[in-house]
């Protein structure tokens, strides 16, 4: 019996899946085809005898898998806290406008003793205005030096290599003198990790500087780290608390160090509280911060809490090895607005005009980083209030 549908043909609808099919497999074939070729020109990405083309997606992150890293750390051009713009909003580690009446003053400060050596630098994170003093002299960096240490120690939480809590153990090579009190403790005792980067910064231990250190990976994958992270005058040589001053920094690197953290170029979100956690424990308070309250003017007492008073806080770290000292620090103002301050002087053993001299460079900064004055409310604005 014939039918009155009409006649399909069925190769109609075969057309597009077998074009469909096709398209799967050549790219399942490309796919294939591209892993193998990035496979075997792995060894020379890793030996930079070959980098790979800008325009291949991925290109950073096969980078990452490709190079071997201890700390397999985000470039600064693929961490997406900069990418998406909030390095902006949180500043930029970048010399725009000098302040060049402060770095003059700077200049007359040193030349009246002309038997110290002296280094300054300060940069408003903000703004990108700066002053300076020979900021590129490495100086023996004594207890300073921590500071980037910490840096170091926080980035190996963030990539999963480090625990906080986890225990470091005390060994016999270890054992710094001077300050802290973790050296006079049983060989084989433990510490949190969190316990030993408090130490460091808050009594400025020494013994718990030379734990971190050991479990970084020893002196050679820290300075290696450092280099990285554009401190080019850091460098660890011996163990702390080397009295020698053979480790050494300068007040740029010690500016550096803190303004990574701070604006987001190191460190997630979490680690840099933890770093600015660490950092507020500091008790020698003297030198940066004693000097900028002495540049503020007015009724003085107790650094810390009269910075306070006045709407200024400063995380700092100060160094101290007879020889040489040091300080440097985050300098958050009564605007919202930070600056990043580094000072270092060499001169005689425990020569008091060492320390002096930092807080006249200290005291010469603070009128400079006065707060813009609040923007007055208007009616429209306080009517939209609720």
């Amino acid at each position: 019996m014939s039918s009155n549908r009409p006649y399909r043909n069925r190769s109609n609808g075969a057309g597009p899946l077998r074009l469909l099919l096709r398209l799967i497999l050549m790219g399942i074939g490309l796919g294939v085809i591209t892993g193998s070729a990035l496979k075997m020109l792995g060894p020379q990405v890793k030996q930079g005898k070959l980098d790979l083309p800008e325009w291949l997606p991925g290109r950073n992150w096969i980078s990452l898998k490709v190079l071997p890293s201890r700390f397999n750390m985000v470039e600064e051009a693929t961490n997406p806290m900069i990418s998406n713009g909030n390095s902006l909003q949180m500043g930029n580690f970048q010399t725009k406008q000098e302040l060049t009446t402060l770095s003059n003053r700077w200049k007359d400060l040193a030349k009246q003793q002309k038997d110290l050596q002296a280094s300054a630098f300060l940069l408003v994170l903000d703004d990108g205005r700066y002053a300076e003093l020979s900021p590129e002299t490495a100086l023996p960096a004594a207890s300073s030096i921590k500071t980037a240490i910490l840096l170091v120690a926080l980035e190996l939480i963030d990539s999963g290599q480090l625990s906080w809590n986890e225990p470091l153990k005390l060994t016999k090579e270890i054992i710094g003198g001077g300050a802290g009190w973790m050296a006079s403790k049983p060989l084989g005792s433990q510490f949190p990790a969190h316990e030993v980067a408090t130490e460091m910064i808050r009594v400025s231990d020494n013994t718990a500087t030379n734990l971190l250190i050991q479990r970084i990976g020893g002196k050679d994958v820290l300075n290696a780290r450092f280099n990285a992270l554009g401190l080019s005058s850091t460098v660890v040589n011996n163990w702390l608390p080397d009295l020698q001053g053979t480790n050494t920094t300068s007040s740029h690197d010690l500016a550096r160090a803190i303004a990574l953290v701070d604006t987001g170029k190191a460190l997630s979100p979490r680690t840099r509280d933890l770093f600015r956690e660490a950092m507020s424990t500091s008790v020698s308070n003297r030198l940066l911060p004693g000097g900028f309250l002495k540049g503020l003017g007015g009724k003085q007492g107790e650094p810390d809490n009269s910075l306070l008073a006045k709407g200024y806080r400063i995380y700092n770290k100060t160094g101290d090895i007879g020889i040489a000292y040091a300080d440097a620090g985050l300098i958050e103002l009564p605007d919202g607005s930070r600056a990043v301050a580094g000072f270092m002087v060499k001169g005689p053993f425990n020569d008091p005009r060492s320390t002096e001299l930092i807080r006249d460079m200290a005291a010469a900064m603070a009128p400079v980083l006065k707060p813009k004055p609040s923007t007055p409310r208007t009616e429209s604005t306080k009517s939209n209030q609720p």
